[in-house]
């Protein structure tokens, strides 16, 4: 029988700060199943930084996990599927989103992840790490006004992240939806993650008290409607 396919897509704050409550990381954690997982950080968007992958290691070694990082700007492993595959869940860390997916492209990563969640292994990620999943997704790779970017489409629809804490997100993806720039979709405030079961959104998750998920579509006037989604608040 084959696995469902997940993907947790986080709208801001993973690996946020020493003191992050964890309950983001512990949720994508447990889609795995297993007690020690074997969790892999790809950071390319950030440019490898390497505080980044150290919150991310103090985060899954907290939580039980095996963690391990794929670096594009150091020696990249020679078997990079054989690489990735041993993995049992895989988080994308935020950062200029079009210049990841372009190295991603070049090294082949785009279809090896891809045949990762076909798999059943779990695919998730904030910010850059969101949106990459997504048929579209809204990006400030590209200095100035907020643009949209087709994506890797492992998720159908269009993906906002970090919509309570930079102040053009909600406008600029309301217009976009409205406009028919991208399709339907989600977006996310910061400490909230989306929840994804083969393609199909299944539910949110908050790590914070006020924050908040939101669907958005466009009625037949070709208007705009935002629908507030209460998350689950594991702990709170």
């Amino acid at each position: 029988m084959s696995r469902s396919r997940h993907v947790f897509a986080m709208g801001g704050a993973f690996l946020a700060d020493p003191e992050n409550n964890l309950r983001l990381e512990r949720y994508f954690r447990d889609l795995t199943g297993r007690e020690a997982p074997r969790v892999l950080f790809i950071p390319t968007a950030s440019g490898d930084n390497e505080p980044y992958q150290l919150r991310f290691f103090q985060a899954f070694t907290r939580l039980g996990c095996r963690p391990a990082v794929l670096p594009f700007f150091k020696r990249t492993p020679q078997d990079l599927e054989g690489f990735v595959m041993e993995h049992d869940a895989i988080a994308v860390g935020g950062g200029n989103t079009r210049t990841m997916l372009a190295i991603w492209r070049d090294w082949g990563l785009d279809g090896i992840l891809a045949r990762a969640y076909e798999r059943g292994i779990p695919l998730g990620g904030s910010s850059a790490g969101s949106i990459c999943w997504f048929e579209r997704g809204i990006t400030d790779s590209i200095a100035g006004p907020l643009t949209s970017l087709p994506c890797l489409g492992l998720v159908p629809g269009s993906n906002c992240p970090h919509y309570d804490s930079e102040p053009e997100r909600r406008p600029t993806y309301r217009a976009m939806v409205a406009a028919g720039e991208v399709p339907p979709g989600h977006a996310a405030d910061d400490g909230v993650g989306l929840h994804y079961v083969d393609g199909v959104f299944e539910r949110a998750v908050a790590s914070r008290p006020r924050a908040m998920a939101w669907a958005l579509t466009r009625d037949s006037a070709g208007q705009p409607v935002e629908t507030s989604i209460e998350p689950l608040r594991p702990g709170q």
